[in-house]
């Protein structure tokens, strides 16, 4: 007899005893009876916390490529296992309603709102209406809440669970949105990582907005406290009051490999601080806390199939994920959920028939793409070819063969409009010596990594559509959605002036909803209402397309 997902979840949070942590690897998968583990812990608590992390298009292939990195580099046996690896729960499929390949703004929406949706949306179902999300209801059911990212703070994934438009790039609408100007209210305690352009008005330079509003001005004056630097970040206390909200650069964060410390924070400081101030905050409240913490760079990075970047980040991102499980290793209140929306870059290790990957070729390199192509771009026309022969590819990429093509492959893709043909020409060159190969610079359909730490979590094991992810964090924070949807009703998501466009919908597989099909009821009246959030509804039959 197969049970449903909710059904479990409900149980296990309703105060079903947790096996012991060693046991849990041996679980049975959800969907499949089994005997109950024995009683020999006591009932989740009524007051918990619950951290999801996102490590933005990071797939399996990336953590192999991590991995064997460090066990190569390191010297570790073959048995060595990262932070992540060992808290790998299963994975998680990552479609959209219009879209069999996700990005990352409806990849983050069937998280925060348990709901699919249309590439681009933010924090609204294809009908384009806002649907409220777990952050917001446990915000109004008493949580203190938080978001972390090294993207821009407006960006798609920390976007989608305190904001609602009907197109990712409605950024400056978002920036309002989060800091208060919505029909909720404050909803975000704490913010940590980048974007500042979109608070800042038109009139400053740097600024990303298209109008004269200040943003960052009426953070101040809807309560949030504000800092932009490393040096106030580090003043922090676990007795900071909330709201506030830092932001440390104009766009994005620097790449882990181009961090300056002193400067930016990495995503474990910020993790570590957040949750020190997290804990301390609500010490002496009736509900504890939810925050989102997003690895954004790894993505970046796959989409200029630049490995050495991307391996940085993702190391970067064990760091953070170590620090989490030792939180709660010390809090037995909370548990931690982590998965991908989607992954990025089509990543293979092994090129061309051969055998055979290096690592070693991406320990010299010491700089991004992303900056080489930068400082490319700044160099006069009549010097690129010296800079890239003598400087770029030698010294940043460690490269001691230089060769002519690989130069004119630099120098021509530089000379190109915009920065991307450079970045995925850089890029090339470490995957080539390293075998490394990438069959797109966008997102692909692969399944991604699930992962699950702390009692609460027992269940969430196997292979999961992502609307399940969804449903288990709503379910874990014993929070209702639809009261949020329905103040939510006349929420703004347009940003006056910004034209956008819907993408005509791809092949999308159907679930079969006969009533003649031997799946459970419950499992069939779960998967009609997933295809209700669908556009065109079907209803029967097998497998359609449009």
């Amino acid at each position: 007899m197969k049970v449903s997902l909710l059904s479990v979840v409900s149980l296990v949070i309703a105060g079903a005893c947790a096996a012991p942590q060693a046991e849990v690897n041996s679980a049975p998968r959800v969907g499949h009876t089994a005997a109950s583990p024995p009683k020999r812990c006591k009932p989740l608590a009524r007051k918990r916390n619950l951290i999801m992390m996102v490590s933005d298009g990071f797939g399996i292939a990336s953590e192999t490529m991590a991995r064997d990195y460090v066990q190569q580099m390191e010297g570790k046996p073959y048995e060595w296992v990262s932070a992540l690896d060992e808290l790998l729960v299963g994975t998680s499929r990552t479609k959209s309603t219009d879209s069999l390949v996700t990005d990352s703004a409806a990849g983050a929406t069937v998280f925060s709102c348990g709901k699919k949706s249309y590439n681009g949306a933010i924090g609204v179902t294809p009908d384009e209406k806002p649907c409220g999300t777990v952050l917001e209801a446990a915000k109004l059911k008493g949580y203190t809440t938080a978001l972390i990212s090294t993207s821009r703070i407006t960006h798609a994934t920390p976007a989608s669970f305190a904001a609602h438009v009907v197109h990712r790039d409605m950024e400056g609408l978002i920036a309002q949105q989060l800091i208060g100007n919505n029909t909720i209210g404050n909803k975000v305690d704490l913010i940590f990582g980048g974007g500042l352009c979109q608070f800042w008005p038109n009139t400053t330079k740097g600024s990303c907005r298209t109008d004269t509003l200040d943003a960052w001005a009426l953070a101040k004056e809807n309560g949030y406290s504000t800092f932009e630097t490393r040096a106030a970040f580090d003043a922090l206390t676990p007795q900071t009051k909330l709201p506030t909200v830092g932001l440390f650069t104009p766009s994005h964060m620097s790449y882990e490999i181009d961090r300056n410390p002193s400067l930016e924070p990495s995503l474990a400081e910020m993790t570590v601080k957040a949750l020190e101030i997290l804990s301390e905050n609500t010490k002496h409240t009736s509900q504890g806390f939810f925050i989102m913490i997003e690895g954004a760079r790894i993505d970046h990075a796959g989409h200029d199939n630049d490995p050495a970047t991307h391996l940085r980040d993702i190391v970067q991102y064990w760091e953070t994920v170590a620090a989490v499980r030792r939180f709660v290793d010390k809090n037995g209140d909370t548990a931690m959920v982590g998965t991908s929306d989607h992954e990025t870059g089509g990543l293979a290790l092994g090129t061309e028939g051969e055998y055979l990957w290096y690592p070693q070729h991406l320990k010299p390199v010491k700089k991004s793409a992303e900056v080489i192509c930068r400082e490319l771009s700044k160099i006069p026309v009549n010097e690129r070819d010296g800079f890239v022969r003598n400087t770029v590819i030698p010294s940043y990429l460690g490269v001691s063969n230089v060769t002519d093509a690989g130069v004119a492959s630099v120098l021509s893709a530089a000379a190109a409009t915009g920065s991307t043909k450079c970045k995925l020409a850089v890029g090339l060159i470490v995957s080539r010596l390293a075998h490394i190969s990438w069959s797109t610079d966008g997102h692909s359909a692969v399944d991604v990594g699930l992962y699950a730490y702390g009692r609460g979590t027992e269940k969430l094991r196997g292979n999961y559509d992502n609307t399940q992810v969804g449903e288990f964090l709503r379910d874990y924070m014993q929070v209702d959605l639809a009261p949020v949807t329905r103040r939510l009703s006349n929420q703004l998501t347009e940003q006056p002036g910004f034209k956008w466009a819907r993408e005509p919908p791809s092949v999308v597989t159907r679930r079969n909803v006969n009533t003649q099909s031997t799946e459970s009821a419950a499992a069939a009246a779960y998967h009609a209402q997933i295809d209700s959030y669908h556009p065109l509804h079907y209803k029967g039959g097998h497998s359609h397309s449009h």
